[in-house]
């Protein structure tokens, strides 16, 4: 039986979805303490502990991780490799719980696939640590699926929606369902999971704030600003094929071309719903599209 889970260390605590899974921590009443590089110029709430580390030292993360119950990663994807002393350092701390920086899409599908390739520091990382987990049992981790970062991806313009342009970009019909999940939405289900330690423990889970279509998008923002947006409409093959030449000459900005393929392609089939959500095990309810959409047009 897992103990109970109070001291939480975040990784990354200062990045947009760090910022976000904090406070929801926070809320939560867990203990949280924010780890930053040694070199790191990173500011934190006032009540917000945080210790400067050596992320290459198994020993310095050792030290700092002493009393600590669980290790929250939220890093970006082209740091996930680097996790692996952070897990070793976990384990030598008797930490009870890690969970990896799995966020978006879900990584135990991918594999054989040119956007699998790209994602293989979280592939890897996590079968490093459900490895470890066996031989050390203290250990238990949790792996969390969340779809596309969507409040943040319509802020950024990564989502194809441009409020100040009016316009968008459509992949393909725009009627496949995405798995998408708001920043704070992937916050409350790491607190859900570090709350209910025994039921979460060495499982992963994908989870959604709601799982809309391009088109059910675009039907708001014209719905909510009362004027006709201008469509360009993309094809996901057109994407896949530049994706997979920048990967031939080492651009992983190939991501972004590959991830669109990976989930706007009509048949995808990679929205999260039914017995496939852990939104209702963890306590979730799924989110208000249109009050999210409404919300960015408004800010």
């Amino acid at each position: 039986m897992a103990s109970l889970i109070k001291n939480v260390v975040v990784i990354g605590a200062s990045g947009n979805l760090g910022k976000e899974v904090v406070q929801e921590l926070l809320k939560a009443g867990f203990k949280v303490t924010a780890f930053s590089r040694e070199d790191s110029t990173s500011t934190f709430p006032s009540n917000v502990p945080y210790k400067k580390v050596n992320y290459q030292s198994v020993e310095s993360l050792t030290s700092a991780l002493d009393g600590q119950d669980a290790v929250v990663s939220t890093i970006a994807t082209v740091a996930v490799g680097g996790q692996t002393p952070l897990v070793d350092a976990a384990i030598a701390a008797k930490v009870k719980r890690f969970i990896p920086s799995e966020f978006g899409i879900n990584t135990r599908i991918v594999n054989n696939t040119a956007i699998g390739n790209i994602l293989q520091g979280k592939v890897k990382t996590l079968d490093y640590i459900i490895g470890k987990s066996k031989d050390n049992p203290w250990l238990t981790w949790t792996g969390i699926s969340s779809g596309i970062f969507f409040d943040w991806g319509l802020r950024f313009g990564t989502a194809g929606f441009n409020k100040d342009t009016k316009t968008a970009v459509i992949y393909d019909s725009g009627n496949e369902p995405v798995q998408a999940s708001n920043l704070a939405f992937i916050g409350r289900a790491i607190a859900a999971v570090l709350s209910q330690p025994d039921k979460t423990a060495n499982q992963y889970f994908s989870i959604a704030s709601f799982n809309p279509s391009q088109n059910q998008i675009l039907e708001i923002v014209e719905a909510e600003t009362g004027e006709r947006w201008n469509v360009e409409h993309a094809t996901t093959a057109e994407q896949e094929k530049i994706g997979l030449e920048k990967l031939s000459k080492g651009d992983y900005s190939a991501f972004s071309n590959l991830l669109r393929r990976h989930i706007y392609a009509d048949g995808a089939n990679h929205a999260v719903k039914g017995e496939e959500s852990a939104n209702g095990l963890l306590g979730l309810q799924e989110e208000d599209l249109a009050a999210t959409v409404k919300e960015w047009l408004r800010n």
